[in-house]
């Protein structure tokens, strides 16, 4: 495949379109002769001009650079996709979301890498599934937005589908390419608490004798101790070329990043093999992938980074003993056991270096697809492919005895693993025909499609160097399966219009209750386009070179249930552990089988989507873009909710909801100056979406809240689901202010006028949905320099501030030792938490740069046939926001105090030869 759609971006366009008309005008009579575009549409590709749906295309000359993950070099280049970091942790990946959430449990997108669809639903010791792929081996990502391109993709289609396409070897000489990065790695800042001085005053001021007798002299800053300069390097040599003609791709990567945050470390090596022959006069095409990675972690203790945040700032680092690792620690002489204080907030450092989590994960992904055009009818093809994905996770967990969170059960180690095999054979059949007498092109597929796969995990528990021991897993051995019937037509009709039919059959395991009408859905879409360009009317009109109207319906499903039962549709038993129940005999406690809830009347969700688009390009492909508004309805979502008394458990997995989500995509590639020797590109892109609960259904009260979003402590939940807001709206109270502006302590608006303070004086407001997203890119070419930048503006999104919420002065002065807090409380001066005040709830708008690079083309640096570039970049540059948290990206919309991201600077060389 070759020559994929160019890069969307985004900018705005009003600055640039006087320069644009006048570059437009002073070149018009300049005919370029375009290589055709081809897009991936799934089981096939088509020309861009023809799409009927919406689909975004990213090749790799638009990737951004020096990402460690494949999510990360689409980052702001697609309109409709939103990617969010999970953490700044190396390897750590991104949550990405395509038109908002469609959801209550899962708003993934299927991801399908080289024609195989991938389990991306989580293993054992990875921190992310795109983390194990090599992203230098990766040559375009299409990604299928609206229900009518995505449909035939079935029953894991609501949220989207992401194609990748790898790199292929080509026929020619043999080539090599290397490719070396070096990178230094920064925290973007501190959580805003009270250094050692305010908080001696503090407590001075508020705090009683005894509290104040807790005061250090030390000015430590914590936060500084647990973050770290981080360097990191990606080595990668590709070898390809073509022997006999045999067409090959042979690639291998080392990646080696540390974290910013102390102990945190990843790497990974890859290998990724491809062979492309041709045999019987190229009438059949063999197309071998072989992609393998094992990557390493070393995640750091999940406690060490609010501890930072709330350890007393005025107490050393180290106590000037041995105990505890020799780090300062809270002790209470009543704790004749251990001598610790219980309660106390652990000694950040201690955190880090008393705890070894270390893990390995092995994938390979081999796959073969073969292409046959039939000798007697060469424009029918049958297309086989199979494939292998096998994945083994080993990870262990240990705390030492010496340290001050091992000590009470003298140390303990946790050894786990997972393996997960997933085997998948499709074959289809392609007719592609030109009639000559209705000049009309027909392309017809009609394809079956089995996939299976098996997820083993073995017991996994915990040993303690006292003797005891405590299992909270239980070893497991599921297995899915996914059997499918798929068809789909395109017509295209005077090389003016096209009508796309598609349909697609799935069985699925997961819904299997003995009954085959629960078993079996169908996938139906329907899309048109007119390319009135191709009119009489306009096809003269020589500053018009593309205009096109989209139109499309179609429906999809989403077969994840969110349930760690992997069979909620049909009675089954399952072992209990000590986190559930265990039997007593004796001093002996055993697992045993006890039923598990299930659901008989479950089935998947559905997705119905109605999409309008316009595509255009002008003034010789100089500005183009296009307009898409889109309109979809979810549903039979699928929610974990209160049960009847007598059930077998408190909650039950059911059909319960349905959301609505209505919005637009705007895309705009400009050209402004096109000469010799300097090209200036812009583009602009624009999103909004607003995903809203319509219905919760008969299972549930008409007014039922589900609640989402949890906080520290039990039952504390700061979103909720209900009918007619945004889906994870906040829901809390509306604080109350004096006259100065400052909040009152617990004091709310009665908004039900009862003139009582309860629950129900709650009220939803706000929510992290964004009321649009923007992009910007722009590349400048001068002679053999490069320059690009890429930014994102993110508008109308919140978050909860959890670091700002917890502050008060109780939780300064708690349990016999002193826990510092957010500077917000000099401020408010909260005797208690109040953890459910809408104050907290912050607007998190923020414009970011996200790279800015400089390359420089040196050419050949060792003979004809031989490039050497080097390039510059900084990742992360900035961020301007009004949020008073570190980062205002916070996905899910709860800041906690998660892993922040850093900022980058590295520094790379690329060898041809």
């Amino acid at each position: 495949m070759k020559n994929f759609t160019t890069v969307l971006k985004i900018a705005p366009a009003f600055l640039l379109a006087s320069t644009i008309i006048h570059a437009q005008t002073s070149d018009s009579a300049t005919k370029e002769k375009k290589i055709e575009e081809v897009v991936l549409i799934g089981y096939g590709k088509q020309k861009k001009t023809d799409l009927t749906g919406s689909i975004t295309s990213v090749s790799s000359k638009d990737f951004n650079g020096g990402a460690s993950t494949a999510d990360q070099l689409i980052v702001g280049k697609t309109p409709g996709v939103q990617i969010t970091g999970n953490s700044g942790a190396p390897g750590s990946g991104s949550t990405i979301r395509v038109r908002g959430g469609s959801s209550f449990i899962n708003n993934d997108p299927l991801i399908v890498i080289d024609g195989v669809p991938i389990d991306f639903n989580g293993l054992s010791g990875a921190t992310n599934p795109l983390s194990l792929i090599n992203p230098n081996d990766i040559e375009t990502f299409d990604i299928l937005k609206d229900a009518s391109s995505a449909a035939i993709y079935g029953n894991r289609a609501s949220n989207g589908v992401i194609l990748i396409t790898t790199k292929k070897g080509t026929t020619g000489k043999f080539k090599v390419n290397f490719n070396t990065n070096f990178s230094v790695s920064t925290k973007m800042g501190n959580a805003d608490v009270l250094d050692a001085d305010q908080f001696r005053n503090f407590v001075n001021t508020y705090g009683t004798t005894a509290q104040k007798s807790y005061l250090g002299n030390a000015n430590t800053n914590w936060q500084d101790l647990i973050y770290q300069n981080a360097w990191g390097t990606d080595n990668n040599i590709a070898f390809s070329g073509g022997l006999k003609g045999l067409p090959y791709r042979v690639s291998l990567g080392y990646n080696e990043q540390n974290g910013i945050v102390r102990t945190n470390e990843f790497k990974r090596t890859s290998l990724g093999l491809n062979f492309s022959p041709k045999f019987f006069d190229n009438h059949l095409t063999v197309n071998g992938n072989f992609k393998g990675t094992f990557s390493e972690n070393r995640f750091p203790d999940g406690g060490a980074i609010g501890a930072s945040i709330y350890f007393d700032p005025t107490q050393p680092v180290y106590s000037g003993n041995s105990n505890y690792g020799g780090y300062y620690e809270w002790l209470d002489p009543a704790n004749t056991a251990t001598g610790l204080n219980v309660n106390g907030t652990r000694n950040p450092l201690g955190l880090l270096y008393g705890k070894r989590d270390l893990s390995s994960v092995f994938r390979v992904i081999p796959s073969l697809q073969l292409d046959y055009k039939f000798h007697f009818l060469p424009d029918l093809r049958l297309n086989l492919n199979g494939s292998y994905d096998y994945a083994k996770s080993d990870g262990s967990v240990n705390v030492s005895k010496d340290f001050a969170q091992g000590i009470g059960t003298l140390g303990s180690y946790r050894s786990y693993s997972q393996e997960v095999k997933s085997r998948l054979f499709e074959s289809y059949l392609n007719y592609v025909k030109k009639i000559q007498a209705i000049n009309t092109t027909v392309d017809v597929i009609g394809g079956y499609s089995y996939q299976n796969t098996n997820k083993t995990t073995p017991d996994a528990p915990t040993y303690f160097g006292n003797g005891q021991k405590t299992n909270f897993s239980t070893p497991a051995d599921t297995r899915r399966t996914l059997i499918s019937f798929y068809a789909r037509g395109i017509f295209t009709i005077a090389d003016k219009y096209v009508i796309n039919g598609s349909v697609r059959r799935d069985g699925s395991s997961t819904f299997w209750n003995g009954n085959r009408d629960h078993l079996w859905g169908d996938f139906p879409a329907v899309s048109v386009a007119w390319k009135i360009n191709e009119e009489r009317f306009l096809k003269n009109v020589s500053s018009i070179n593309s205009l096109k109207i989209r139109a499309g319906w179609g429906k999809t499903g989403q077969q994840e249930t969110g349930n760690d039962n992997p069979y909620p549709a049909f009675g089954s038993y399952s072992y209990s552990n000590s986190s559930t129940s265990q039997y007593q005999f004796g001093n002996s406690f055993y697992s045993l089988l006890r039923p598990d809830v299930y659901n008989p009347n479950l089935v998947w969700e559905t997705t119905t989507t109605k999409n309008i688009g316009l595509d255009f390009a002008i003034f010789n492909n100089r500005i183009s873009g296009s307009f898409d508004y889109f309109d979809k309805k979810s549903e039979n979502l699928i929610s974990k909710v209160p049960t009847w008394a007598g059930d077998l458990s408190n909650f039950n997995v059911k059909n319960v909801g349905i959301i609505a989500n209505k919005g637009f995509e705007v895309n705009l590639n400009l050209i402004p100056i096109k000469k010799d020797n300097i090209t200036w590109d812009v583009n602009l892109n624009a999103t909004k979406f607003n995903p809203k609960v319509t219905s919760l259904s008969q299972f549930v009260d008409s007014a039922y809240k589900i609640p989402v979003g949890t906080l520290t402590g039990i039952n504390n939940y700061i979103q909720a689901i209900t009918v007619g807001q945004p889906l994870n709206a906040f829901y809390v109270y509306q604080q109350v202010y004096d006259s100065n502006g400052r909040p009152l302590e617990g004091v709310y608006v009665d908004r039900n006028g009862d003139g009582k303070f309860t629950e129900d004086d709650k009220y939803f407001y706000k929510s992290p949905t964004p009321d649009v997203i923007l992009g910007f890119s722009t590349k400048v070419s001068v002679k053999k320099w490069e320059f690009s930048t890429a930014l994102r503006a993110v508008l109308g999104n919140y978050v909860y501030n959890n670091s700002a919420s917890n502050s008060s002065i109780a939780n300064i002065q708690a349990n016999n030792f002193l826990s510092n807090t957010n500077v917000s409380v000099l401020s408010t001066q909260f005797a208690t938490t109040q953890l459910f005040s809408d104050m907290f709830i912050e607007d998190a708008s923020f414009l970011r740069m996200d790279n800015f690079s400089i390359a420089y083309n040196v050419g050949e640096f060792m003979g004809k046939g031989t490039n050497l570039r080097v390039n510059a970049m900084a990742q992360n540059v900035f961020v301007i926001t009004k949020y008073k948290g570190i980062d205002p990206e916070v996905f899910g919309g709860i800041d906690n105090g998660f892993y922040q991201r850093p900022k980058v600077y590295s520094v790379g060389f690329n060898f041809q030869f």
